[in-house]
């Protein structure tokens, strides 16, 4: 098990943040994710703290492209913030809040620069882009903005390799199940990230898209996107087992619940235009007790047979 611990290259008598600077990453992850937020109620209190560091940084990044009113004032404000990190990275605190927890958090737990840069990176690509022509495209743009975030956590909650190798495929998995889930509002900011040749593949073209059209061409498209998001959920799968224990119920608990929006995509009809699919609370605790109860079975059902053989 990789373990971590110090501040890694960060000054030594920098100031550590407070309670409050980590309060409000909790409330920013509360706000911004309430799946994400939900999972991390799973982890120990230490490593909950450093998942809403992370996800304050990974959310306030995004909001930098996403609000930003022109693509200029966004690629301004996306090189102003990777200097600042830069400067926080190396000094180990900053006096912005954001940095300063995740700087701190990102030293702790040994998260390399280059995640962060990645993910900035891969908000360039989403000024830059606005529509991918193959999936190849796309996937690479997953992995900056998704990808990187489910490495960051493997470091925070410690693992065995190839523990992020499925990493990477989980963020996939996250990040395709977002586009699907989102179809209808990035139209309004001018973006579509279903792939162009994916597109043309069943009939359906971009005017098509931005005039809402639900129909059978449309069910197709999406139930192959879906069964693309499936695979790689089940690609992530065995690497939840390869995470230190402290950090692997939540983790399991954050993929099935979010894979239950692809479910809620389909119960809706595909309408992605005018409704948001959103796992119902009820069922979150559903899954939650599913994914508990799922390994205990297999766990009996292993010393079922062991003992069989055993007395066979």
């Amino acid at each position: 098990m990789r373990t971590n611990s110090g501040i890694g290259d960060a000054p030594l008598d920098v100031p550590v943040a407070s309670e409050a600077c980590y309060a409000q990453a909790a409330s920013a992850t509360a706000v911004g994710s309430k799946s994400f937020y939900f999972a991390t109620r799973f982890f120990p209190a230490h490593l909950a703290k450093a998942a809403h560091a992370v996800y304050w940084f990974c959310r306030h990044t995004d909001d930098l492209v996403d609000e930003a009113p022109s693509k200029e004032v966004g690629e301004a404000q996306l090189e102003a913030w990777q200097e600042a990190l830069l400067a926080a990275w190396t000094a180990g605190t900053s006096s912005n809040t954001i940095l300063r927890v995740f700087v701190e958090t990102a030293h702790r737990h040994g998260i390399p620069l280059e995640y962060p840069m990645d993910l900035i990176e891969g908000m360039r690509m989403d000024l830059r882009d606005t529509q991918y022509r193959t999936f190849e495209e796309l996937r690479v743009f997953c992995y900056r903005v998704a990808s990187v975030v489910g490495l960051m956590m493997c470091h925070v909650i410690g693992f065995r390799e190839p523990a992020p190798a499925h990493a990477i495929d989980l963020g996939y998995a996250l990040q395709l199940t977002n586009i699907l889930r989102d179809v209808g509002e990035d139209l309004g900011r001018g973006r579509i990230y279903l792939p162009h040749e994916e597109m043309q593949q069943f009939g359906y073209t971009a005017e098509d898209l931005r005039q809402g059209i639900r129909d059978e061409r449309f069910r197709l498209l999406m139930e192959f996107q879906i069964a693309r998001a499936e695979r790689y959920y089940e690609s992530a799968k065995p690497g939840i087992r390869l995470l230190h224990s402290d950090g692997r119920f939540a983790v399991r608990v954050a993929a099935d619940v979010y894979r239950g929006i692809l479910k809620e995509i389909v119960d809706n009809d595909f309408d992605v235009f005018h409704r948001r699919a959103v796992v119902p609370a009820t069922r979150k605790y559903w899954i939650t007790a599913r994914s508990m109860a799922l390994p205990m079975a297999r766990h009996t059902l292993n010393r079922l047979a062991f003992w069989k053989s055993v007395n066979a």
